[in-house]
């Protein structure tokens, strides 16, 4: 299994997870150009995916979801709801009919050669999810817009080859920043987002011996840093509960605007 960040931040995501055979899109939070380029730089190109699932329906999330159905017909697999609730933003336009597939938490399908099973997750969306992906023994997940998480999420977590995890904003950062106050407050409540303490926190719970590799994504521009969330989330890690320390594993932070290097599992 390969996995590739096109994408990881704020302002727009788009995550490649794909085999020998088989090619997954995961939102399509920028634009169409920004992803056919991204996909380019891995060797491909719109008409090899196989598979555009969507998280939820906020448009860092759904940006060019309209444009790639229509230019290459990729297959949508997303909840009803989100399929709804996103065909209904102007923006998004038509969406060319047979191409939608309905998925739901905790009923996993097959792209492919690839397993996919969808979570529910803790956010201010109408129907959000996480997927954890396996194949040929392999197994990597992404969850991101946690705004909280519990014993659910964490047995989804479990076993992991490699994670991408939401590490979105610094508390004290976010607490004097130039944000509105009920903004402060959607980003710091249950349905937010997790902060880069939290991130450790919940690594803490989920590491293993055979975690190859973890990825910090959806990091906010305005009350994150990389090297903040980098540290902080070491720091959790070295000295929290668990047995292990921040060197035991290949760290990095998802690149908010190009591709990152191609993860092979």
């Amino acid at each position: 299994m390969r996995v590739c960040t096109i994408a990881s931040g704020s302002s727009g995501n788009c995550i490649y997870v794909g085999s020998d055979d088989t090619h997954v899109l995961v939102d399509a939070g920028i634009s169409g150009k920004k992803i056919e380029q991204g996909l380019n730089e891995i060797g491909l190109t719109g008409n090899d995916i196989d598979a555009l699932l969507v998280t939820h329906e906020h448009s860092d999330h759904i940006k060019s979801l309209g444009v790639l159905a229509r230019k290459y017909g990729m297959p949508i697999y997303t909840s009803e709801k989100t399929f709804k609730e996103a065909t209904n933003q102007t923006k998004t336009g038509k969406i060319p009919d047979g191409i939608f597939h309905s998925v739901s938490a905790d009923e996993t399908f097959s792209v492919g050669d690839i397993e996919v099973h969808p979570f529910s997750t803790s956010h201010d969306a109408i129907d959000p999810l996480g997927f954890r992906f396996e194949n040929n023994g392999n197994s990597f997940a992404i969850a991101t817009d946690l705004g909280c998480y519990n014993d659910y999420i964490l047995e989804h977590l479990k076993n992991l080859d490699a994670i991408l995890l939401e590490s979105n904003h610094d508390v004290r950062m976010l607490e004097v920043g130039p944000y509105p106050f009920y903004l402060k407050r959607r980003i710091l409540s249950d349905k937010g987002h997790l902060s880069n303490e939290a991130a450790g926190h919940l690594l803490n719970s989920v590491l293993n011996d055979n975690m190859k590799k973890i990825i910090l994504g959806h990091l906010s521009k305005e009350n994150n840093y990389p090297d903040l969330a980098y540290q902080t989330v070491c720091s959790e890690i070295t000295f929290g509960d668990c047995p292990y320390k921040a060197s035991d594993f290949n760290i990095e932070i998802a690149n908010r605007d190009n591709p990152g290097k191609i993860l092979e599992l």
